[in-house]
């Protein structure tokens, strides 16, 4: 068997320390083990790719303690607008949905548009009927929505009501969660799911659900997996930069992705980060804010979890 690699991120808006309890920032670390248990369940028995990120990212759309499914970001209008989207390195075929509100798992709905091939992206009422009609989980608008975002909808409120929007922490403006992994096979994916960011104008689509942005696998490069200001990852094709660089600059993963988020985005003040996985399993997980929700497992089959400076063991 081939070497696997996984790793995952939770969002580069992780909130300053002294704002959730030490139960909380524990109880988000296990969600996050449980993304990495289930990606790697599957890479281990010889699983694809696309397999292990879409099982990593059901988990943390399932979970309150990221902004993506359960959980996600309120717009302006205090409604859910999803976006979600999933790449196959080996054939470069995705899928993704945008502006969407009833799908329960906005990842699954992805797949299926990908597996389906007549299109890659469907956007709000038809690609919510579209998950309808392909037998998945539908729900209420009200089930995504917890207490947390409602709080966080406030807060971006009063700030731009201030003129304070650009001094709102990375928390209160947004979050994803990403996964990507190499299988057994050499083949890459990546997959990514967000609300969006909080007090987003009703219809905004950000660079989640675009294919080169948020998202982008290419067997023999890189999968990468982006978390931030949307606008400026589809400004800078920031997936597709990173597997560029790779690709014809000869650069490691490590350094094409440093090179984006370090330098390129840097530059704009804005927050940003990413995971990514190299064809040689070499894994990155670059981010420019105080902290970022990511985990990984090593070669060896250690998993790590972390959300600020200090990285943490978990069992397997």
């Amino acid at each position: 068997m081939g070497k696997i690699a996984l790793a995952i991120h939770g969002g580069c808006g992780v909130m300053a320390k002294l704002d959730l309890s030490d139960e909380e920032w524990t109880a988000a670390r296990v969600d996050l083990g449980r993304a990495l248990k289930a990606g790697w369940e599957i890479l281990t028995a010889g699983g694809a790719a696309l397999d292990a990120v879409q099982a990593a990212v059901v988990v943390m759309e399932d979970s309150p303690h990221f902004n993506a499914g359960y959980g996600a970001a309120l717009n302006t209008n205090g409604k859910h607008e999803l976006d979600a989207s999933i790449m196959d390195g080996r054939t470069l075929e995705a899928g993704a949905v945008t502006l969407v509100r009833r799908i329960r798992n906005p990842i699954k709905a992805a797949r299926k548009i990908m597996e389906k091939g007549d299109a890659i992206l469907l956007g709000g009422d038809a690609a919510d009927d579209f998950a309808r009609e392909a037998g998945l989980d539908m729900v209420e608008p009200d089930y995504f929505t917890t207490e947390r975002r409602i709080k966080a909808l406030a807060a971006m409120k009063a700030h731009a009501a201030a003129g304070t929007a650009a001094k709102a922490s990375e928390a209160e403006k947004h979050g994803t969660v990403g996964a990507v992994a190499l299988d057994s096979a050499g083949h890459l994916a990546a997959a990514t799911s967000t609300g969006g960011y909080n007090n987003k104008p009703e219809g905004r689509i950000g660079d989640t659900p675009i294919i080169g942005a948020g998202t982008y696998a290419r067997d023999g490069a890189c999968a990468v997996s982006g978390t931030g200001k949307g606008e400026y990852f589809m400004r800078y094709a920031v997936g597709h930069e990173v597997a560029a660089r790779v690709s014809y600059l000869g650069e490691s993963v490590e350094k094409a992705a440093a090179k984006v988020i370090q330098e390129d985005l840097k530059q704009h003040d804005i927050g940003a980060g990413l995971v990514a996985v190299g064809a040689d399993g070499s894994i990155t997980a670059p981010y420019n804010t105080d902290g970022m929700f990511r985990g990984w497992v090593t070669p060896e089959g250690e998993f790590y979890v972390a959300t600020h400076g200090e990285v943490f063991p978990i069992k397997p």
